[in-house]
């Protein structure tokens, strides 16, 4: 998996066939960035992502991509990381599944305030990172936001893709694999997610009773 950066410009760029799984345009840097499994463009700039300690394997499916709203780090996910890189394709942060977040990652989006990076996993839970250190601020577990009636850790339903409000960096979208979307925010009582303090300790954030966050279902559209 590699990450690439172009100048932009009008015209179209050829001579690549294989298969693109992310984009993402920075404003201030006049750049388009693109992922794909192998080369092909006359490049800028390039960087394969690192695979996780001790995966000897080529890593495989989709990359995606985000600038953060300051133009100047880009989240990259991967069912096997999430990580945060510079403009230059110096790679900050990463971040690999473990623990009680073991399972691989679905999707991964900045919050619109850019300070958190909500992560979506493949057995239904969801972590809540610090943007600038990817240390875990909390996790939500599939019980506290899917109905009871549907059997969740299985892999069969989990979020697909997260959404961020535009204006309310506390509130996220999970758009579910059976075509399902619950909007959640923390609740009244607890206005934020998590705190670090819990990790400076070095003990794992627990995750948020079904109490402590305001879930909004929709209803399963019939198929």
């Amino acid at each position: 998996m590699l990450i690439t950066i172009f100048f932009v410009h009008d015209g179209t760029i050829t001579g690549h066939h294989k298969q693109i799984t992310g984009l993402a345009f920075s404003q201030n840097l006049n750049v388009l960035l693109c992922i794909w499994n192998i080369d092909g463009w006359e490049k800028k700039k390039m960087k394969a992502i690192q695979a996780p300690p001790g995966h000897t394997s080529p890593l495989i499916g989709e990359t995606k991509v985000q600038f953060r709203n300051d133009q100047c780090h880009l989240l990259v996910s991967h069912e096997s990381q999430i990580a945060v890189y510079d403009t230059q394709l110096e790679c900050l942060n990463s971040w690999y599944p473990r623990d009680a977040l073991s399972a691989s990652i679905s999707s991964a989006i900045y919050s619109c305030d850019g300070l958190l990076v909500y992560t979506g996993f493949l057995d239904d839970a969801i972590g809540i990172f610090d943007a600038d250190s990817l240390r875990l601020r909390c996790w939500i577990a599939p019980s506290t936001y899917m109905p009871s009636s549907i059997v969740s850790g299985s892999g069969e339903i989990f979020p697909m893709v997260i959404a961020a409000h535009p204006s309310d960096p506390s509130q996220f979208a999970l758009g579910m694999s059976d075509g399902a979307v619950h909007v959640i925010e923390p609740s009244d009582t607890e206005p934020k997610w998590g705190s670090l303090s819990s990790q400076d300790n070095g003990t794992l954030p627990t995750n948020p009773s079904s109490s402590a966050l305001n879930s909004q279902p929709s209803e399963t559209p019939p198929r």
